[in-house]
């Protein structure tokens, strides 16, 4: 089986070149701002910020490849605000997504 952050760590590491802090820093750059949309969805009570929340964690997706949270972010979009299956599925892809590979 295949890292899970494998398609992540090769587009961090294309912008880091050879720098291995700054690989460092843009990957828990990421896995911060992942958890940052997934709070922004915890909290959401209306059908405005919950889309709105989906869409940033969508776009942060695609930025970093990371196709497996473009599909929970697509999945959130059809689902109805505080959904807690696919909240619950997005908060164990990034704990899976910020152990070191």
């Amino acid at each position: 089986m295949a890292y899970l952050g494998e398609a992540i760590d090769a587009h961090v590491s294309a912008v880091a070149g050879d720098d291995p802090a700054l690989f460092l820093e843009l990957r828990a750059a990421f896995v911060e701002s992942a958890r940052r949309q997934l709070d922004l969805l915890e909290r959401s009570r209306c059908d405005g910020n919950w889309h709105v929340a989906a869409l940033r964690l969508k776009s942060l997706a695609a930025t970093f490849h990371a196709a497996q949270l473009i599909e929970l972010a697509d999945e959130v979009l059809l689902a109805a605000p505080g959904e807690p299956g696919v909240l619950r599925r997005i908060g164990v892809l990034i704990d899976e997504l910020s152990l070191p590979s």
